[in-house]
């Protein structure tokens, strides 16, 4: 074997090897955007079921659960009110309208048969609702609280937010970006990924 080949044989693995590696490192980047993405996904359904639960308890009690354990009893005893609204309206004689509004309590449904039914939620624990997805077991940060607005009113607010966000774009700048539903300063119930 002469001298042109060897190097020939020898730069094809070469080349052969650095286009592994290319492949490799680009696959890697892909695989790590997918992970990501599903683990945001996860995460924003859990905030979502959050939201729900937060919003059923406020109904319910007319203010937020302040903790963990309060929104869980919630969660497993508690009771949604179903409500009919009816409306009629009445033409008076000088062409204008007269509406009358009248509520009626039909009956009531669990709060765990409403929100968190197996139809809705199939792999739903109530252990793991307060776990953030892919983290190793950390939960969400919790905070709720009535704020003075102006005027001197007082509003309900809470805010659940991502503790440490997968997604490096999320982590900067002192986590300003995780996900999160609710807000701390603001009558919101709304999250940050829309």
């Amino acid at each position: 074997m002469n001298l042109t080949k060897v190097l020939s044989l020898v730069f094809f693995a070469v080349a052969a090897f650095l286009g592994y590696l290319l492949w490799k490192g680009v696959d890697d980047v892909v695989e790590q955007e997918k992970r990501v993405a599903l683990l945001e996904a996860a995460t924003i359904e859990k905030l979502e079921m959050l939201r729900d639960a937060q919003l059923a308890y406020q109904a319910s009690n007319g203010k937020y659960a302040g903790t963990w354990d309060s929104l869980k009893t919630f969660i497993e005893t508690g009771t949604i009110w179903i409500v009919q609204r009816t409306e009629t309206t009445k033409l008076l004689d000088y062409g204008a309208e007269e509406i009358n509004v009248s509520y009626d309590t039909i009956g009531s449904i669990a709060v765990m048969d409403s929100l968190f039914s197996p139809e809705k939620h199939p792999d739903f624990k109530i252990e793991l609702l307060p776990v953030v997805p892919g983290s190793g077991g950390k939960q969400f940060e919790f905070f709720a609280d009535k704020i003075e607005k102006t005027g001197g009113y007082k509003v309900s607010v809470f805010e659940i937010r991502d503790p440490a966000p997968i997604n490096p774009e999320r982590r900067a700048n002192n986590k300003e970006k995780a996900l999160r539903v609710g807000s701390r300063t603001d009558a919101s119930t709304e999250g940050n990924w829309k």
